[in-house]
């Protein structure tokens, strides 16, 4: 919700009080202003985040125009990721003013750096219609917008948005969870730099989930997965504060269905069609109800007709397709149509055509235009009018405490097999962790650590397999002959759920040794390099 304030200095200044520097040891306060394109109002955001992140912090805002710091009616509370956002109207012209932002951490001041803004005013607009600002710049004159994420910020590199903005892009998909802890936990730190930073641009934000499913058949277990995966994205909707009147819906990027790789990284096992479609209604349902607003699909036209049934569930979401090498500047030209015949699935029209929302039109995009380091940026287009593009944001959604993340929230182990005989074989344990109410956690991982006592000489080599949510296959490569006592040990390093373990004992009998043969030299063919962007529009 926008907070309605005045920022001119003595307008918003309720008393002056010279405060000291002091500065906590432990917590950093950033600050970052920016005016803020509006249809009818001059408005300036101030954000920033405070670390290590806390939730519940009152952060002030101060400014000093004539020598001294004074304190403003402005203020707001951190989010859990740590962010704090305010967005006030502007009563005061041309005139530079110096801002810092304050918290208290532990009975600590901590100040931001100082930062210095002069608003400018905007021309006079005869209505507030925020549909104004939502020109349709984009090829064929829709609205033009792209998607991102840590490949965007090559060496932690920030997104300028305020060019983004100025290049005629009016909507941002920030890639917000990841099946995958590893690429879930850099999610999280590009989401804290670019969600605030988008919105201050005058940039709409949006969010998605990129899914690995779980290696599983039974539609109970696919449910299982499906909620659990969709309770990760609410969690991290609500580390942030949840919707605001500038978000646009999660979306869920569906576009693999292996659920099992080879040691070379090859695809093993699929999932299965229904299997698929299953879990994309579970997810998406979840989402729908617990938000309100519908979330989004977005994939390929090929993926949704080879790997998903026809579901009147899934019609009813938007889709945002990806079709790459069609001008999307011709006004008959749209994805999701073969040369020949029909793609058959659950947004397939009368007329063959595919009922897209938001159409990725390239991934090839001169990312320097746009304000993003690097070399390259997906664009995309959306089809209706600037009022269906602000009916996607309809719908309100402010996290309660119940929805926030827990914090080291108690787990339980269960190791229901294990498998150990010679030593020219695997030795594996499949463990399940679960939750206080037997759900199955969402992140964190298992391995194995044995006991001081009967550790080997040369540690063996561990692979960790995940086939759902909160259950894993634990295989030792390599382990030599011998009696061992070990703990199978569950670790979240984003401290969601606690620590677990579970004790197991296993003997390892000496097995045939293979006579070892000399690997041929094999001389190196060199690749032929490809240009990932051939036949790509470049805009």
């Amino acid at each position: 919700m926008r907070i309605r304030a005045i920022v001119a200095v003595f307008a918003l200044t309720l008393f002056s009080l010279q405060l000291p520097h002091v500065q906590a040891a432990t917590s950093s306060l950033t600050l970052s202003l920016r005016q803020t394109p509006s249809a009818s109002e001059s408005l300036v955001t101030f954000y920033g985040t405070i670390k290590p992140a806390r939730s519940g912090l009152s952060v002030k805002i101060q400014s000093n125009s004539s020598g001294s710091w004074k304190t403003t009616r402005l203020a707001t509370k951190t989010t859990r990721a740590g962010t704090w956002k305010i967005v006030a109207v502007a009563t005061s012209f041309d005139f530079p003013i110096k801002y810092r932002a304050q918290v208290k951490v532990s009975g600590k001041i901590t100040n931001s750096p100082i930062r210095t803004i002069t608003i400018k005013k905007l021309p006079e607009i005869s209505t507030s219609n925020p549909a104004l600002v939502i020109e349709p710049l984009g090829p064929g004159a829709r609205i033009h917008g792209a998607d991102i994420s840590r490949w965007q910020h090559p060496n932690d590199k920030p997104i300028d948005f305020s060019v983004a903005y100025a290049s005629g892009l009016r909507f941002v998909m920030i890639k917000a969870s990841d099946t995958r802890d590893d690429a879930d936990a850099l999610s999280l730190k590009y989401l804290v730099m670019d969600h605030a930073a988008a919105q201050a641009a005058g940039l709409y934000t949006g969010f998605y989930h990129y899914a690995i499913l779980p290696d599983v058949s039974q539609p109970e277990e696919v449910i299982r997965d499906a909620t659990a995966q969709a309770q990760k994205a609410l969690w991290r909707l609500a580390s942030i504060g949840g919707y605001t009147e500038k978000d646009l819906p999660y979306a869920l990027d569906l576009e693999n269905k292996c659920v099992r790789l080879s040691s070379s990284g090859a695809c093993q096992k699929y999932a299965s069609r229904s299997a698929v479609t299953l879990w994309a209604e579970t997810f998406l349902g979840i989402l729908k109800e617990k938000t309100g607003r519908t979330p989004i699909l977005y994939s390929f036209s090929n993926f949704l007709e080879s790997s998903m049934n026809k579901s009147t569930k899934l019609s009813q979401y938007p889709l945002w397709l990806a079709q790459y090498a069609i001008d999307p500047f011709n006004p008959i030209n749209q994805p999701g149509i073969k040369a020949g015949g029909c793609f058959v699935h659950s947004w397939t029209g009368a007329n063959c055509d595919s009922q897209w929302t938001i159409w990725q039109y390239t991934s090839c995009g001169i990312a320097t235009k746009y304000g993003v380091p690097g070399t390259r940026v997906d664009l995309n287009i959306f089809r209706g009018s600037p009022s269906d593009f602000l009916n996607l944001s309809k719908g309100s959604w402010t996290p309660a405490v119940v929805d926030l993340m827990p914090n080291n929230e108690p787990t339980q182990m269960v190791i229901n097999a294990q498998s150990a005989s010679t030593t020219n074989k695997l030795v594996t344990f499949k463990a399940i962790v679960t939750r206080p109410d037997s759900t199955p956690v969402v992140t964190g991982s298992i391995k194995l650590i044995f006991d001081a006592a009967t550790t080997p000489a040369t540690q063996p080599i561990q692979t960790v397999l995940r086939a759902t949510s909160g259950e894993w296959t634990l295989a030792l490569k390599e382990v030599p002959a011998g009696t061992y006592s070990a703990n199978i040990v569950y670790t979240d390093v984003s401290q969601t759920h606690a620590q677990s373990s579970q004790p197991v004992t296993f003997t390892v009998v000496q097995g045939p040794t293979p006579s070892p043969t000399p690997s041929p030299t094999v001389k190196p063919t060199k690749k032929p390099s490809v240009d990932g962007c051939a036949n790509q529009i470049k805009n």
